[in-house]
């Protein structure tokens, strides 16, 4: 599958060099700089290398929590050390202040006090940091009463020690936030904006103006019609190729969107090459009311020179439960792989005596970020390998014996799937994996269909629990799939296993 499929609005005249060049030349009328895909150079010895397109790279971050976490900790050890009422037996103490510590970044962490903001400011996170600094020491407090009564907070004591860590974080991070934007204006980095017409001018316009959200914009990826207004000297990219040697080129690492991502099948397409090549995202609305399904904007709102600004993160972000999933999954996988042996070599046999040789049949199919992997079922029809891979579907296939037409019904088939999951090429639960042909073709028809591949695909799935299996509609199938990464979490994983469970062994008609 590849994200080079975009359809070109313009001929391709002037501008675009070899793919490792530059061409640069003063600023042409807009009609013909909408083809100029090198921009402004990078500052500094910065190489050109493009990145992997396989799977998504981490962001560099060069404004990170590291300053923020080490002010916070900072500002509960001074605390506890400034509280007379708290003074523990030496061998307490540095393990007590490091309790709070750690319980204080998880709560600024969930309040997300650490997610990256274009204009910080200690003062807006006021409220934030004294409700959390509050329920920090009212619950230090009742441990220390429950475990030394003689040692108990007092109420001027504990009010004391909530204002002074307020004041000493809020400063702190005050500090960090003003060393923050002396690094950005003497060091900005290069920025696209995403959108069609003068909003994506407007927005890029606020960047070149205001240095020190550290954005320095170096073109437009323009999604709008070819008639768009003037958007200044910044040139204007039309074709997916155009944006893709932008971004390697002027080493770009932020994508600053206008519209939410999902607003067009053409802009959706944009936010996988801006994730392969590491670059943080955006959407700066300026009505603040734009309403994103694949993405999870994140909070509180930010603003960019009174643009209502807030970073794109894609779903899921929970690093832990992702490493969760997986180990959830190769141990019930392989669990199930011996529970299910017994069952899979009467299979195996039966198609054996049935059809003859190969027990196995083996297909291409597409997963996660879009690698392509081999899909193993137990074979129930015997087809030509390059028909199996552009048809879409056999089911009532005059070809099919008895014996595949019970497999194919009962879902015993998909058995030896369960050692997909155990190499690390599916999921128990996941999107279904498609063919690449099917993949290409469903893309280019049905919007948020490629955006199903943000997660790794599954045996099982929201949309086959509701019946959508089969000869189904495609549509339904990619809303339901997207909808399950949107709100995905382990209990829905288990949830959705036990619906599987409970109707595996019944018949269906069709196949997946």
């Amino acid at each position: 599958m590849t994200m080079d499929s975009a359809p070109a609005r313009h001929s391709g005249q002037g501008g675009t060099g070899p793919a490792g060049g530059s061409a640069f030349a003063p600023a042409p009328p807009a009609e013909a700089r909408r083809s100029v895909t090198a921009i402004h150079p990078p500052r500094g010895p910065r190489a050109e290398r493009a990145r992997p397109a396989v799977r998504p790279q981490r962001v560099r971050r060069r404004q990170g929590v590291v300053p923020l976490v080490t002010v916070d900790a900072l500002a509960v050890v001074a605390t506890a050390a400034a509280a007379p009422a708290l003074e523990l037996p030496s061998g307490a103490a540095v393990p007590a202040v490091v309790l709070l510590a750690a319980a204080h970044t998880a709560l600024h962490a969930q309040a997300g006090l650490y997610r990256p903001r274009l204009a910080p400011s200690a003062l807006l996170e006021l409220p934030a940091l004294a409700g959390r600094a509050a329920v920090l020491w009212c619950g230090a407090a009742a441990v220390l009463a429950a475990a030394l009564p003689g040692r108990a907070l007092g109420w001027s004591a504990l009010l004391g020690a909530v204002c002074l860590q307020v004041v000493l974080a809020c400063a702190g991070r005050g500090f960090v936030n003003q060393l923050r934007r002396r690094t950005a204006v003497r060091r900005p980095v290069s920025a696209l904006v995403v959108g069609p017409g003068a909003g994506a001018g407007a927005v890029a316009a606020a960047l070149h103006g205001r240095p020190e959200y550290g954005l320095r914009p170096v073109g437009i990826a323009d999604t709008g019609p070819a008639a768009d207004a003037d958007n200044g000297a910044l040139p204007l990219l039309a074709t997916h190729e155009d944006i893709r040697r932008a971004v390697i080129q002027n080493s770009v690492r932020h994508a600053v969107f206008t519209r939410p991502p999902e607003a067009d099948e053409r802009t959706a397409s944009l936010v996988r090459l801006f994730h392969d090549h590491g670059c943080r995202l955006w959407l700066a609305d300026p009505a603040g009311t734009a309403k994103v399904t694949g993405m999870r904007v994140a909070q509180p709102a930010d603003q960019l020179w009174g643009y209502a600004v807030q970073p794109l993160l894609p779903r899921p972000s929970r690093p832990l439960e992702r490493h969760a999933k997986r180990a959830i999954d190769s141990s019930l996988a392989a669990l199930a792989l011996l529970a299910a042996a017994p069952v899979m070599g009467a299979c195996a046999l039966a198609v054996r005596l049935s059809d003859g040789p190969g027990v196995i049949f083996r297909q291409e199919r597409v997963g996660l970020y879009g690698r392509p992997f081999t899909l193993l079922k137990f074979r129930t029809l015997r087809a030509d390998e390059h028909e199996s891979a552009t048809r879409w579907t056999v089911a009532g296939d005059r070809g099919m014996s008895p014996v595949g037409s019970f497999l194919r019904k009962s879902s015993l088939d998909e058995l030896p799937q369960l050692w997909n999951v155990v190499r690390g090429d599916m999921s128990l639960v996941g999107p279904r994996p498609e063919r690449p042909f099917f993949v290409a073709k469903f893309s280019s028809v049905h919007p948020g269909y490629e955006a199903r591949h943000r997660m790794p695909v599954g045996i099982t799935g929201l949309a086959q629990i509701n019946g959508l299996r089969g000869d189904t509609s495609i549509e339904d199938r990619a809303r339901f799939d997207n909808h399950y990464i949107d709100t995905w979490s382990l209990w829905q994983d288990l949830w959705i296993l036990a619906r599987t469970a409970a109707s595996f062994f019944r018949f269906r008609l069709g196949g997946s």
